[in-house]
């Protein structure tokens, strides 16, 4: 305690600050990057003239909330006030557009991750560049806008992330890091750059428009892991803290996208290690040790925050449906005169679907609150279907839930698997899907065939790894002479694991027995999903 409250003091900590899709976290480690203080701050997105977009004026209300409980916790656990910190690093959703003119003025609403209105754009620019251009990606929202003849696009001056646009505003430095930058463009991963042909390549294909930009011209720099990218200025410092008492001054890593502190948290940046995050979206990234022999619209070709090759699986939907179900379970237990606690309802509900069938009673339902691109579809519509003599209890319609919530994982995973034949030997799982207990972890190892590791440490995820990525930094800056030329896997491995595998789930064969009769069905009725967004509008 006294030697924590010394670091505080002195300035020794290093802080992670991260952008959720339905929270802002802010984690605070001690010297060794353990985490000993954080705090949090409930937001969700909004569906907005048919956008889901979030306010810039919640990201500003939401981070004080998060940094001002955290900085409340360090005040009450350890006596201390948060007034320095050794470093610095801002995480946050990957893609979507953020665009401004010269003033520094939003010019359209943010446009998230979530959003699924550019396909017109992104089979364009897949065809053209001969690289799978994703809906989600920033280049794709943006030629979108060109397509849809958009008037603010020619008074563009910058286009970042949501990451970039908070590092921009609490450094003054337009910068993303190389991860994040993968999700807005393709990068050169000889060069861990934006791709200089696929630049030169799109100002050829916008040059009759009379814009007064070129595309690198509106794009952020980009940042490899270890390399510094700015420090607070005073007014970043009251827009974090606007109390007054932290410092300028603080040095900070390049803001990275949820990939790539997911990447990590989980010590998956080498090569041949993977990682999946499940949450409200869910998605599995692989490093790879060579190219995929094809071009699939169904995979997502991502860096390393080291610039490394990576395919990733990216669904935009996975437990939104999932959680409304059990809020509904809740409510009639509450209704009833039974209310039961959060965390009991949740651990009750999921391990209820141990109990389930192998055919989930002949139950099939949709995850969908939102498009996804490896189904083809773009809007979603939730629903439950089933046959008059279906077995609709619990236990079965539980199992369908987070069957569904893994489905159109899986049909993407088997695309790298099948196809590809690229090996799994492990995924490390992370977020809200593995908090309770091992059923999350069990189910996806039934669901891709593979074993799944949880780390003691996942629950911290991108806040904390962001925060190692601002210690690696600072390392790689300031530090010994052996930690300025340590590469990220090795520091990750020896300064920060230290031989950690987390707890291990095998691939059980009763789930995936039950997951392949399930999943048969799942596929046949996507028709039934493509109705209702037909009809429900």
């Amino acid at each position: 305690m006294q030697k924590t409250t010394e670091a505080i003091w002195q300035g020794k900590t290093i802080l992670g600050i991260e952008f959720g899709s339905t929270r802002i976290k802010s984690v605070l480690t001690d010297e060794n990057l353990k985490p000993i203080a954080t705090g949090n701050h409930e937001w969700e997105n909004r569906l907005e003239n048919n956008i889901w977009t979030y306010r810039l004026e919640d990201v500003w209300a939401g981070m004080q909330a998060s940094f001002s409980e955290l900085a409340t916790a360090v005040r009450e656990g350890f006596n201390a006030e948060l007034r320095t910190v050794g470093a610095i690093g801002v995480s946050a959703m990957m893609h979507g557009f953020l665009a401004f003119d010269k003033n520094d003025g939003q010019l359209a609403q943010f446009r998230t991750w979530r959003n699924t209105v550019t396909e017109e754009a992104a089979e364009k620019l897949t065809a053209y560049f001969g690289f799978n251009i994703p809906q989600r990606w920033s280049i794709a929202h943006l030629h979108q806008a060109i397509l849809n003849k958009e008037s603010h696009v020619r008074d563009i001056a910058y286009l970042t992330t949501l990451a970039g646009y908070v590092h921009w505003r609490l450094t003054g430095e337009k910068a993303v890091g190389v991860c994040d930058a993968s999700g807005m463009f393709p990068i050169d991963s000889m060069k861990n750059t934006f791709h200089a042909g696929m630049l030169r390549q799109y100002d050829e294909l916008i040059a009759g428009e009379g814009f007064g930009w070129k595309i690198e011209d509106i794009l952020p720099q980009v940042k490899n892991a270890g390399e510094p990218a700015g420090k607070l200025t005073p007014q970043g410092a009251r827009l974090l803290d606007p109390f007054g008492k932290l410092a300028a001054g603080i040095p900070f890593c390049p803001p990275e996208g949820d990939a790539g502190t997911g990447m990590v948290a989980t010590n998956s940046v080498a090569e041949r290690t993977g990682n999946v995050s499940a949450g409200t979206s869910i998605f599995a990234m692989l490093v790879l040790e060579k190219p995929l022999s094809h071009v699939y619209p169904e995979i997502d070709m991502v860096t390393t925050p080291t610039g490394r090759p990576v395919a990733m699986v990216h669904c935009n939907n996975c437990t939104s449906d999932l959680d409304a179900w059990v809020r509904l379970f809740g409510e009639a237990a509450g209704a009833l005169g039974a209310p039961v606690a959060k965390d009991a309802l949740y651990a009750t509900l999921y391990n209820k679907a141990f109990e389930g069938e192998c055919d989930c009673g002949g139950l099939l339902t949709y995850n969908f609150f939102a498009g996804e691109h490896i189904t083809g579809l773009e809007e979603g519509r939730p629903l439950l279907a089933r046959m008059p003599d279906s077995r609709f209890t619990v236990a079965n319609l539980m199992r369908a839930l987070l069957f569904s919530a893994l489905g159109t994982l899986k049909i993407g995973m088997d695309i790298l698997t099948e196809e590809e034949h690229v090996r799994v030997r492990q995924l490390v799982g992370h977020g809200g899907f593995f908090k309770t207990g091992d059923v999350g972890q069990r189910m996806i190892a039934g669901a891709l065939g593979a074993p799944v590791a949880v780390m003691r440490s996942a629950g911290e995820g991108g806040a904390w790894g962001i925060a190692i990525l601002a210690a690696y930094m600072l390392a790689r800056q300031t530090g010994e002479k052996a930690d300025r030329n340590i590469p990220l896997e090795e520091y990750l491995e020896k300064r920060v694991f230290a031989g950690d595998a987390g707890l291990r789930a095998e691939p059980d064969d009763e789930v995936m027995k039950s997951f392949a009769v399930y999943i048969k069905r799942y596929k046949r009725g996507l028709e039934i999903e493509k109705a209702a967004i037909a009809c429900l509008t």
